[in-house]
């Protein structure tokens, strides 16, 4: 599913050049379950934004599905973010005027779907993750973990191939971690391909495979052997 060759990207801050990426290579097979670690400028979320097509490397080449993206048009960019991917972030990033049910719909409704089948699926969504009596809430009505809930509802909404998740527990306390690192491996189980970023140890080793970086490079690769 994903193949990554040569991989670079590099940033000025002030004068000071700075190495996201260096020569990464990298493969991920169609529902393979990787945890990615490293300290922070290791390129973790770079890393990440290039996966999610939120960024473009300098060099090297990302195929997705077999098409070459560091080229793409960002229209054709968008296109493949809409129907492949789902994001989940460590702040939830949810719109705090709209309801739980109307988060959930967010993306469904941005890309043209008709009322009863984005309603229904997301109703289907906030069953599945627990969140039937919180539709009409307002995620400062949330506690942490069902603000995360919403984030993955709203992440699958559109039934992506790949699930991008950046320190998906960092606001939450280990109980509710528990819960959403449970909710994105049932989702993997099911063929979702899932990337998390993460520094927890105990987190990453639930992984198949745990991929640690520093200063841009891949300096460590593990797997977990099948139960």
């Amino acid at each position: 599913m994903i193949r990554l060759s040569g991989l670079t990207r590099r940033f000025q801050v002030g004068e000071q050049p700075v190495v996201g990426l260096d020569g990464l290579e990298l493969e991920v097979a169609a529902g393979d379950y990787l945890a990615v670690m490293g300290p922070s400028g290791s390129g973790k979320s770079t890393l990440l934004n290039i996966l999610g097509l939120l960024d473009a490397p300098d060099g090297g080449e990302y195929w997705l599905n077999g098409e070459a993206t560091a080229a793409l048009s960002e229209a054709r960019r968008a296109e493949l973010r809409s129907r492949w991917i789902g994001f989940v972030f460590q702040s939830y990033h949810l719109i705090p005027r709209l309801s739980v049910l109307e988060n959930i719909e967010l993306p469904m409704l941005l890309a043209g779907i008709e009322a009863k089948p984005r309603r229904q699926r997301s109703l289907q969504l906030a069953e599945r993750l627990g969140l039937a009596e919180r539709l009409g809430h307002r995620p400062g009505e949330l506690s942490g973990g069902q603000r995360q809930r919403v984030a993955i509802a709203r992440a699958v909404a559109m039934q992506p191939q790949l699930l991008l998740a950046d320190e998906p527990t960092g606001n939450l306390d280990s109980h509710a971690g528990e819960e959403v690192f449970a909710l994105l491996e049932a989702l993997n189980a099911e063929g979702l391909t899932l990337i998390v970023v993460t520094h927890d140890a105990r987190h990453a080793a639930r992984a198949r495979r745990q991929l640690r970086l520093c200063d841009g490079r891949r300096v460590h690769e593990a797997q977990r052997e099948p139960a």
